[in-house]
């Protein structure tokens, strides 16, 4: 033991000539208690020892009303310290008093013998102590050092109902999920023994896979579409429609009808939500994103011709279908990279069919003013006559123009002033230097035969006249090598374009330019080209 009062075992390192402690009781030297003289203890001077953390009322000489008096704690079953004095006090209560009275009092007990009281220093007081001497000795503390027994249950009492209601909470929303997940579960299973019927989503389970819509994917003028995960792990696409007015019943009759449509070169449509104003789209997820993603990355990366060509030909088997394949034509209205599509394996897939007849008129007043669309529709969008397939196919050779150059059809230059790639595109056919239309970040690495082939369909499919325009299913022959084409001429308006190089495109003219351009180019054009004698067997 040394000057701090604890008991220390060393051992003496030969090594370093010293001695090193690894064990010393108590840990503190004060332990319950502070030092008394603070200053004393930094200078290593122990002598002054340890006081109570909280002086004894009666020690500090207040008489508030708000001062508390001094409690007892009840130490049970020890060895009573030595030099007890006794006192006279009938009852346990009473010697309570007595050494409440006494301001040197630190201690009593009270036994068959009578009342007993400690002044100064416990001497050899032990705990659990089952020898001759043992009792219960009441310490005397601060009030403010006791627990109130009262405080203290209503504490308890408060953690224990804590602890059940938010375990009931936590239950709750368990067992909330647990079956939001089963419904869906069961939902998924009846959809699959059904044969793929369309899934009808409640909105709040779309609101679950997709954590509250949270993963956004894009948008556009027809809403925006989110990324979710059902229960199976099956990663879905979600598309949210915005100002949406059909009435249930017949969007449910549409829905279903574009359920049925099913191509690999299409997005499938999974399921459907129709509740209240809300309606939802539910499609498989295309891990590549869309094309216009990976055509127009900049520099770093660029699709291989290989690739291109394979989504040109699966872009046109898509449409194809939809034109030809089904019991009702269905005419997709918007064809462009962002609805293009491409899976792990970058086979195209055509997204968004259906969303014209879906939408109705809304659909066409919204398609003639969105900004991103415009480039690629056909001139009768803006003259008003009927649309056909036909305007699939010039939206379809504007694209196949941007597949093939990498670059959009519309470019701006430093100065501001914009180039249109299909004039040029069509002049270079005609000067037969169709290389110069390809991407240079490929350097050439293109096959001749397929490059001339695409070029070739790109600037018959963006003919003014649509009666000269050839068929998806023709587009699809000519890029297989299974029908011959012949050499475009180049449409009247783009030769317009080339002689007044500030207008930009079809979708910039005023319907009434357009009609005139029409009414004066209509009848050269369609006896330079008519019928389909341009495209024949191999």
């Amino acid at each position: 033991m040394d000057v701090t009062g604890q008991i220390k075992q060393l051992t003496w390192v030969e090594y370093s000539q010293q001695w090193i402690l690894f064990w010393s009781q108590p840990r503190r030297q004060c332990e319950g208690f502070s030092q008394k003289v603070q200053s004393d203890w930094d200078l290593q001077d122990y002598s002054g020892g340890c006081r109570r953390n909280v002086p004894l009322q009666c020690q500090i000489n207040s008489s508030s009303a708000q001062t508390k008096p001094d409690k007892f704690y009840t130490m049970a079953g020890v060895r009573l310290p030595d030099n007890a004095r006794g006192a006279v006090g009938a009852s346990l209560k009473e010697c309570e008093q007595v050494c409440l009275k006494s301001c040197s009092c630190d201690a009593y007990t009270y036994n068959t013998t009578g009342c007993f009281i400690w002044s100064g220093d416990l001497v050899n007081l032990q705990e659990q102590y089952s020898g001759n001497g043992v009792g219960t000795l009441f310490l005397r503390l601060a009030a403010s050092e006791l627990q109130d027994p009262k405080k203290n249950k209503a504490v308890i009492i408060g953690a224990v109902v804590g602890g059940v209601a938010a375990i009931l909470i936590i239950l709750a929303v368990v067992f909330f999920f647990l079956y939001q997940k089963y419904r869906l579960d069961r939902t998924l299973r009846i959809s699959k023994t059904a044969g793929g019927t369309l899934i009808a989503f409640r909105y709040s389970d779309l609101q679950h896979v997709t954590s509250n819509f949270s993963e956004k994917l894009g948008g556009g003028a027809f809403g925006s579409v989110f990324k979710g995960k059902l229960p199976d792990s099956t990663a879905i696409a979600v598309k949210r429609l915005d100002g949406f007015h059909q009435g249930e019943k017949q969007f449910r009759a549409e829905v279903s009808t574009i359920g049925t449509t099913q191509h690999v070169n299409l997005v499938r449509l999974l399921g459907f939500c129709s509740e209240g104003s809300r309606r939802l789209l539910v499609y498989e997820y295309m891990q590549k994103g869309s094309l216009e993603v990976q055509l127009f990355p900049g520099e770093t990366t660029a699709l291989s011709w290989a690739i291109r060509y394979q989504i040109a030909l699966g872009t046109a088997r898509g449409l194809n279908y939809l034109h030809e394949k089904c019991r009702d034509c269905i005419i997709h209205c918007d064809v462009k990279p962002d609805n293009i599509l491409l899976d792990d394996s970058f086979v195209p897939k055509v997204s968004d069919f259906g969303l014209a007849k879906l939408l109705g008129r809304d659909f066409s007043r919204v398609l003639t003013t969105m900004r991103g669309t415009r480039g690629y529709l056909a001139p009768e969008w803006i003259s008003g006559v009927p649309i056909t397939a036909k305007a699939d196919v010039f939206s379809y050779g504007m694209m196949l123009l941007e597949i093939i150059s990498g670059r959009r059809n519309a470019d701006h230059g430093e100065e501001g002033r914009s180039t249109f790639f299909p004039t040029l595109a069509a002049s270079k056919l005609h000067e037969g230097d169709v290389q110069t239309l390809l991407d240079p970040r490929l350097k050439g690495d293109a096959n001749p035969d397929e490059l001339t082939r695409a070029c070739k369909v790109a600037c018959w499919c963006i003919q003014d006249d649509e009666s000269t325009r050839p068929t998806m299913g023709q587009i699809v022959q000519i890029l297989e090598g299974f029908l011959d084409v012949n050499m475009p001429p180049v449409p009247r308006s783009l030769r317009a374009l080339g002689e007044s190089p500030d207008v930009i495109n079809f979708s910039d003219l005023s319907s009434s330019q357009t009609s005139q351009t029409e009414n004066s180019t209509t009848s050269q054009t369609h006896s330079a080209t008519s019928g389909n004698s341009h495209f024949q067997s191999s």
